[in-house]
């Protein structure tokens, strides 16, 4: 049994699958900005919420992305601890109070503030995260390169990010067959083996996984050179589409809901939920 597809396309008839591509790029665009701007705690909270709503919307199962959620988790944990690491102190210094909760050596000092600020991060990944995971998987490759180029990027690099996401699946088959031609020699990679022993008889898969994805690349550039790909400054996109009534109305509520964000975030003179206060 293979397993799930990390970061492609899932065609399901769903209100987010309907929206063109563009329109879908657009409102994660506005989204990341407001995410990453404010730190009012109610906002990202709601947005947190209306993320899980639209992923719910989108009819994606958890199992389609899981390992790629789990990957993230990892390294979500591993960013906040070094936030606390390098950093003790920011959430004092942004705060402007110190409320200890346990005494540690040197400057590590657990406080609330820090806490309160590590959340805070902790939030603004998991509002992101569904957003970005959606963009990319309800949204075909070659209709997020079109969308790419209706938002400015020049087309050669929309197609790279193209045939990047088109290529995720193939490299993961790729993975798997060496990985089912391993075991049939005897490699023992199932999760029989610890974790420790799997992760250093992997690391010899890479070589031959690296080598067929260069002679794919190789293929392909050379296949593209012989069409002449990128000699015109524009090109047509065959999976387009125009804008209809229903992406007309997200991105006017986004464009909204953006603005009341913002407005939100600096009203009082700070872009920081301050609950010390």
């Amino acid at each position: 049994m293979t397993s799930p597809r990390m970061l492609s396309y899932i065609d399901n008839n769903s209100p987010v699958h309907s929206l063109c591509g563009a329109t879908k790029l657009i409102v994660f665009l506005l989204w990341s900005m407001l995410v990453m701007v404010t730190f009012k705690t109610p906002i990202l909270l709601a947005l947190a919420v209306l993320g899980i709503v639209f992923f719910a919307i989108s009819k994606i199962r958890f199992a389609d992305i899981a390992f790629i959620v789990k990957i993230m988790v990892l390294f979500l944990g591993l960013n906040l601890v070094a936030i606390y690491l390098f950093s003790p102190e920011q959430g004092v210094k942004i705060y402007q109070s110190r409320h200890v909760i346990l005494e540690g050596r040197g400057r590590f000092t657990l406080t609330a503030e820090q806490l309160f600020y590590e959340f805070n991060i902790l939030l603004k990944y998991i509002t992101i995260i569904p957003p970005a995971m959606l963009l990319i998987v309800t949204t075909h490759p070659s209709e997020f390169a079109s969308s790419l180029n209706r938002i400015g990027v020049p087309y050669t690099a929309a197609y790279a990010v193209s045939l990047t996401l088109r290529y995720i699946p193939d490299i993961q088959r790729d993975f798997e067959s060496i990985s089912q031609s391993q075991q049939a020699r005897g490699l023992e990679l199932s999760r029989k083996a610890s974790w420790i022993k799997r992760l250093k008889r992997m690391t010899p898969l890479l070589f031959p996984l690296i080598f067929s994805s260069l002679d794919r690349i190789d293929v392909i550039s050379r296949a593209m050179e012989l069409r002449g790909f990128g000699k015109n400054k524009k090109r047509s996109w065959y999976s387009a589409r125009p804008f209809s009534r229903t992406d007309k109305a997200a991105l006017i509520i986004s464009a909204l809901l953006f603005a009341i964000g913002m407005w939100f975030t600096f009203r009082g003179g700070s872009r920081f939920f301050n609950p010390f206060e």
